[in-house]
């Protein structure tokens, strides 16, 4: 779809208004409009990822049928694998958020091609020493004084998921392409395909032809090439994407220092704050009743993370719009689609937050029939409701960050937040006031909140009509006639 469906032209240029409208000085019918946009996209951006999130675990689930041994190894490989490789492919993939979004804006169409194989390159090269990572899994269990049958099991599952990680950084590529030129259906089609072919590939190997964990991990990489390659055809025949791919170009391969410089923040970024909630489980480990405790932990963040897969999709929504708008010049209405996408995520994580609480022994009795952890994860999930509020407000805000680009910005604030304030505060309430596992969902809620207060303020400080100089001066210094090789 165009940007033009998006967006009315300013009477105008807005980059000769010196100063930014308080948002309730806007039109009632651009705030409407904007609402209903935002739902549309978002609807789409949520059952995508969704989607992509049951990928991994659907392969676990088939592997928990395996034994306890088995579903331990493969539990913590995954684990493994999240942090040291595909939530950096995420984050280095969050930079064409930024690029596509505002060259599609600009109407620069042909940059989002090259744009776009700028990351595929790096993406692939980036994905040998995470390769090479991957493969010593269990040796590094070893050394780090895990159990040697859980270590085994966890490096054999690591390896077989090396297949993976060169088809999910493309598909980081594909899904960001499409995202920013509001693009949409074919993705949810796509990854609802290929959701549907995984559970059937899983079948097959796993419990078929008795591949074991090895044949669930390979079933990971089949359908990440399935999705990969849907996505191929379509954009290469769709008469959508002819402006923005017109095939291979020498372009692609050059200035990748240029990408990668705001890559890096970008993929930052994603780390600082999901390593943040990996060290929580491991202390939960260190507690009297480790197994108590860490498998509160578990529920506790697997409930956490499915319930962030929504501000994750209105993140992306505000992402695209900002990123769109601010190309275009249209600084108005990136701010409007700021406040627009900040009142939805509020409405959202207060509704989940009270079913959450309403729901808690009924929740964590699909976990588990322990009577004791049951009660444990029925005490602690009010203060995870009130960490669903945090992320949600920190997921949009992040994606107004990756919107306008200021990735290495966002970098700072993530290490400011998560390791001078959430992690001591993790430590210091568990550790020294003896609050349990508590303790340490409540030191994380102090640095998500000053995660989000500090992006809120920032948003609020912004000078749009300069985002807009910034965001069309970085697209048009970035403008290059392009030569074709395919």
């Amino acid at each position: 779809m165009d940007q033009e469906q998006y967006s009315k032209p300013l009477l105008k240029s807005t980059l000769t208004i010196p100063k930014s409208k308080h948002i309730l000085e806007f039109d009632i019918h651009d705030i409407f409009a904007e609402l209903k946009l935002q739902l549309m996209l978002a609807g789409p951006f949520i059952v995508v990822s969704f989607l992509q999130y049951s990928f991994l675990l659907t392969s676990l689930m088939f592997i928990g049928h395996l034994g306890e041994l088995t579903l331990s190894g493969a539990s913590l490989a995954t684990s493994f694998a999240g942090v040291t490789g595909f939530c950096f492919m995420m984050g280095i993939g969050g930079a064409l958020e930024t690029l596509c979004g505002q060259a599609y804006g600009a109407k620069q169409y042909q940059m989002l091609g090259v744009h776009m194989q700028r990351a595929m390159v790096v993406l692939m090269l980036m994905g040998i020493p995470i390769s090479i990572i991957w493969a010593f899994t269990g040796q590094m269990f070893t050394i780090f004084g895990l159990d040697l049958d859980i270590s085994k099991e966890a490096g054999n599952y690591a390896h077989w998921l090396i297949p993976s990680i060169f088809p999910y950084g493309l598909l980081q590529c594909q899904i960001r392409f499409l995202q920013t030129q509001n693009n949409l259906k074919p993705l949810m089609i796509s990854t609802g395909f290929a959701s549907l072919f995984h559970v059937g590939c899983c079948w097959i190997l796993v419990s078929k032809f008795g591949f074991g964990s090895s044949g669930a991990a390979l079933s990971v990489a089949i359908s990440y090439g399935v999705n990969v390659v849907i996505l191929c055809m379509y954009i290469k025949v769709s008469r959508t994407c002819e402006r923005t791919w017109v095939g291979f170009s020498k372009e692609g391969v050059r200035d990748l220092g240029g990408f990668l410089a705001l890559g890096i923040p970008s993929a930052l970024m994603v780390c600082l704050e999901h390593w943040t909630y990996e060290f929580l489980v491991l202390l939960s480990g260190f507690l009297p009743n480790p197994k108590l405790e860490t498998s509160m932990m578990s529920i506790s963040l697997s409930t956490i993370s499915l319930a962030y897969r929504i501000p994750f999709g209105f993140g992306n929504t505000v992402s695209t719009r900002v990123s769109n708008e601010l190309g275009a010049g249209k600084h108005e209405y990136a701010k409007i689609a700021v406040w627009v996408a900040l009142s939805l995520v509020i409405t959202e994580v207060l509704v989940i937050g009270l079913v959450l609480v309403a729901a808690r022994r009924v929740w964590a009795n699909l976990y588990t029939n322990e009577a004791e952890v049951v009660s444990y994860v029925s005490l602690v999930m009010p203060v995870l409701a009130i960490s669903n509020v945090m992320d949600g407000l920190q997921g949009v805000l992040s994606g107004v960050v990756r919107g306008c680009g200021w990735q290495k910005m966002g970098t700072l604030v993530n290490l400011g937040a998560y390791y001078l304030v959430g992690l001591p505060s993790a430590v210091i309430l568990t550790f020294v006031y003896n609050l349990g596992g508590k303790g340490l969902w409540i030191g994380i809620i102090c640095g998500s909140g000053v995660h989000a207060l500090s992006l809120l303020v920032i948003t609020t400080r912004t000078n749009w009509v300069l985002e807009a100089k910034k965001a069309m001066n970085r697209v048009h210094s970035s403008t290059i006639t392009l030569t074709t090789v395919s």
